[in-house]
């Protein structure tokens, strides 16, 4: 299905006019790019490194793959092969960005999985990307060996927060308005939100939100049936503290939850050591598969 395209190798040729920076400042921290083509008009780009055991790491709406470099580079010192895929309309992601749904960038994630990995993965995802974690699990289980749903919110979180997101990735407005929007959705009080200010795809948010309003939440919220770590924030107002147990208790031991005191929505920026501690001691428990990486 899903042969890979080509591997960038963008090691001795970092140098060359027409390598993106971005992609020059991967290699240069021991990361290099591979693309897999899903399908004729869908193409992912991939950020991969380290060696072991695959993790796969998905992130918020919006954003791309460049928030998880501080902890993909912790994990791959801590032995795991960490792989990004940027989602569409990101670096050298491409597809279509319109009528789409999670079961759609599911599907992108399963042919990374397939053709990258080659063996059933840990997929992690930060806030939206638990839902297209929890969609890839769903629909492909047998892809999947545990789903680490990170700052993931409550199934019926508080009115008013959705909308800034929207401001946060709203380039159009000043600086100053997209930080309070920053602030309250993403940051706890005492941590530094403007680290967030950049980094925003304003059509690749408007797509994934509508991608996820075309999926019903029952087709994803299971996760399937691996085990699932729910690594929470202590402080994530998608989060109220009267939901703090609601994937527990509907899914018993198949959940280990994990609260992070004093971290917002953002969480990985935030906390990113403790967020790797809980994700690496989490994942030692499961059940091995043989690595092949």
């Amino acid at each position: 299905m899903k042969k890979r395209m080509a591997a960038l190798a963008l090691g001795a040729s970092c140098a060359f006019v027409g390598v993106p920076a971005a992609q020059a400042a991967d290699t240069a921290a021991g990361r290099h790019h591979v693309l897999v083509q899903v399908s004729p008009d869908v193409r992912i780009d991939v950020i991969e490194e380290g060696k072991g055991r695959p993790l796969v790491l998905l992130p918020s709406r919006g954003r791309g793959a460049e928030d998880f470099d501080d902890i993909a580079k912790r994990l791959a010192a801590a032995g795991y092969r960490v792989l990004r895929p940027q989602p569409r309309g990101i670096g050298a992601s491409t597809g279509p960005m319109k009528n789409i749904t999670l079961h759609d960038l599911g599907n992108d994630i399963a042919a990374v999985i397939q053709d990258q990995a080659k063996q059933p993965v840990v997929i992690i995802g930060h806030a939206f990307g638990n839902w297209v974690a929890r969609t890839t699990s769903v629909d492909h289980p047998e892809l999947v060996r545990g789903v680490v749903i990170v700052a993931a919110a409550a199934k019926q979180y508080p009115p008013g927060l959705s909308e800034h997101v929207d401001r946060s990735a709203d380039l159009s407005l000043p600086d100053a308005e997209r930080l309070k929007s920053l602030q309250f959705a993403f940051f706890a009080p005492g941590h530094d939100a403007s680290v967030w200010l950049r980094g925003w795809y304003p059509d690749v948010n408007e797509s994934q939100r509508l991608a996820g309003k075309a999926t019903k939440q029952s087709d994803w919220w299971s996760g399937g049936k691996v085990p699932m770590l729910d690594l929470q924030a202590g402080k994530d107002p998608f989060k109220p503290e009267s939901t703090r147990n609601e994937v527990k208790d509907e899914f018993g031991n198949r959940v280990t939850m994990v609260v992070i005191p004093g971290a917002g929505h953002a969480l990985v920026p935030e906390e990113p050591r403790a967020v790797v501690d809980a994700i690496v001691k989490w994942e030692k428990s499961l059940p091995r598969a043989a690595s092949k990486g």
